[in-house]
């Protein structure tokens, strides 16, 4: 039986970096080559809200991606109990880009 190896990759992360970026909204287009994910803070009391970060990536990695997330939240569910969703939002308010 041939036993499979695993190539070490050590990740460097700078200060400002591991701080985070705190996002309460995000909007995700794609084509047909890449998805964009948009990840933003959104203030209710203000008509604006700014791209925190933005993402580009395959739609394989995207792929990848979401089963790693259900992965973790089942982790989480086990550990912490259930994530309450809130009620969706019967209208969505639209979105515009300002530089």
């Amino acid at each position: 039986m041939e036993e499979k190896k695993t190539a070490e990759v050590k990740i460097e992360i700078d200060e400002q970096t591991s701080n985070g970026i705190y996002s309460n909204l995000a909007l995700i287009t794609h084509s047909e080559s890449e998805f964009v994910l948009d990840f933003i803070f959104f203030q209710p009391q203000n008509k604006k809200a700014k791209v925190r970060s933005r993402i580009i990536t395959s739609p394989a990695h995207v792929k990848r991606m979401i089963g790693a997330l259900k992965e973790n939240i089942a982790r989480y569910e086990s550990k912490f109990g259930q994530i309450k969703e809130s009620a969706p939002q019967t209208q969505t308010p639209k979105t515009e880009y300002y530089n």
